[in-house]
């Protein structure tokens, strides 16, 4: 289990740890907190060598928008034999704590990924209650949206979330480091 940082503990170590955003590459650009490096979580296990790297230079702080995939994230590290801490309430509490988080150039706004499965799922269920007005057994795709995010819940992955973050919408258009830029920069 990953050990817990506020953003209080994580403010003055910046410049101490290697921080790892875990959101989308548009996530990352459209604000992130200055210095992390951006390895989305659906390609942390390409990253684990440099990671094991960067591990042995300084801790690991792993961040997402809101907590949940960092903690995903620590698990699979702590799996590999790799100790990470996790920012509570991630970028939102950071920002919402008055810190700054640095953009790249031409980044346009995207909604946090729990968000846009939030919107997503959602639009799906009203469909299918609209469609099974128009046509009998509709319904079943909001069953099938239910059993979906029960499933996610349980067992704490999101088929969704890694779908929605392969579109071209969360990723950014210009800049940005792409993960080969990410992981030579870690292995360093």
């Amino acid at each position: 289990m990953a050990t817990p940082l506020t953003v209080e503990q994580l403010h003055p170590k910046l410049e101490q740890l290697t921080v790892i955003d875990v959101r989308s590459p548009g996530e990352y650009a459209a604000g992130h907190i200055p210095g992390a490096h951006n390895i989305p979580l659906d390609r942390l296990d390409e990253a684990l060598p440099a990671l094991r790297t960067a591990a042995e230079r300084a801790e690991i702080a792993v961040v997402c928008a809101s907590g949940n995939r960092s903690a995903t994230a620590c698990e699979q590290l702590s799996a590999a034999g790799i100790t990470a801490l996790t920012l509570l309430g991630g970028t939102t509490a950071w920002v919402g704590n008055g810190h700054p988080v640095n953009r790249i150039p031409g980044a346009r706004n995207v909604w946090a990924m729990d968000r846009q499965v939030r919107f997503v799922a959602g639009s799906l269920v009203v469909a299918g209650v609209l469609a099974d007005l128009a046509l009998p057994g509709g319904r079943w795709l909001s069953a099938a949206v239910g059993a979906g995010l029960a499933f996610a819940a349980v067992t704490n992955t999101c088929a969704m979330g890694a779908m929605l973050g392969k579109l071209p919408y969360n990723r950014p258009r210009t800049g940005g480091p792409d993960l080969d830029t990410t992981l030579t920069a870690l292995h360093r």
